[in-house]
């Protein structure tokens, strides 16, 4: 089966069909349509600064979305990247409080995230255990860890070079985190559509019993897509301990669900074996924009996390619901 579009039952009519598997147009669409409307509500959202501040809103979450991608394509999931960052960016935190320059910090959160992804990885794939319930475990445990070491306090102090990461700008207003998602969106999509890895993640999502009779290592590949997924939220740790320049234990509370969102909203089937990387990064400008335009009206946060529940249960509905029409029209 071809994994590079979003795959439909057979039993959907070939109009459903078309419009699903042009979902990054749909997708376009809209993120043009919100752009618009940004344009129109609020006089200050063309500004070029302003438009670089907008990225911040979805480049951190991204650069995890992208790795969660082939995870959720795979079958699995991880909801404990938020958390993940949140035990990375305490480790990152104390390494500063022993003196440890930046070098040393990126070693540690990325190491951290790694090792973080690596137990997820053994949970899931050597003890057989399910995923969701693994990381909803982990979820907790990395985020009690922080709350345990930092209490109600902060650790501050970061050396000043470290605020490249996540305030620098590479030229004008192109910032280092924008640079490094662009990057990254390019190899996760020529991972995923241009190499056998990939082919091999959607064999492992559309059918993992036929994968591994057909010599897929599948077990050894899940564990490598908890690795990635690990590396990326250290990854993302860095970027935002840096851009904060603090941390506490309540850094990116949350993220886990606008996350999920992103990689759902971006076309990848939930149920595993299709989905795109453009969709993904289209759907992060979408949620970006989004945050952005909400934050220049000043409307409160909690509409936000509204918003992007609703947007999570409508999309995951979405693709049910024209289903059960198409079957009584049929009828």
């Amino acid at each position: 089966m071809d994994g590079s579009a979003r795959i439909l039952p057979d039993r959907l009519n070939s109009g459903f069909s078309s419009l699903i598997k042009s979902w990054e147009t749909l997708l376009l669409a809209v993120a043009i349509a919100v752009f618009i409307v940004n344009t129109f509500t609020s006089p200050y959202f063309l500004d070029p600064w302003n438009l670089s501040d907008a990225t911040f809103n979805f480049t951190e979450k991204a650069m995890i979305a992208f790795a969660m991608a082939l995870l959720i394509i795979s079958g699995e999931i991880d909801l404990s990247v938020a958390a993940i960052i949140a035990i990375a960016s305490t480790a990152m935190g104390y390494a500063v409080q022993l003196g440890a320059e930046t070098p040393t910090l990126v070693l540690v959160g990325v190491g951290v995230g790694l090792a973080c992804g690596a137990f997820n990885g053994l949970l899931v794939t050597r003890l057989g255990l399910p995923s969701i319930v693994v990381t909803i475990g982990t979820m907790s445990l990395f985020r009690g860890l922080a709350f345990i070491i930092l209490g109600d306090k902060a650790y501050t102090g970061y050396p000043a070079d470290f605020a490249f990461f996540g305030q620098g700008y590479v030229w004008w207003v192109l910032s280092f985190e924008l640079v490094l998602f662009v990057i990254v969106a390019l190899i996760f999509a020529i991972i995923l559509h241009r190499t056998s890895f990939g082919r091999t993640i959607y064999a492992i999502g559309n059918n993992p019993t036929a994968a591994l009779f057909s010599g897929v290592r599948v077990q050894r590949v899940k564990f490598v897509l908890f690795l990635l997924t690990g590396l990326m939220s250290g990854i993302a740790a860095i970027c935002l301990t840096s851009r904060l320049g603090s941390t506490r234990p309540s850094i990116a509370m949350g993220w886990e669900l606008e996350i999920v969102t992103m990689v759902v909203l971006g076309g990848i089937s939930i149920l595993g074996g299709s989905g795109r990387i453009p969709g993904v990064v289209i759907a992060a400008l979408i949620l970006g924009m989004v945050t952005f335009g909400f934050g220049l009206l000043n409307v409160p946060g909690i509409v936000m996390s509204i918003f992007i529940g609703l947007l999570l249960i409508g999309v995951i509905a979405l693709p049910r619901v024209l289903s059960q029409l198409v079957k009584a029209k049929a009828q």
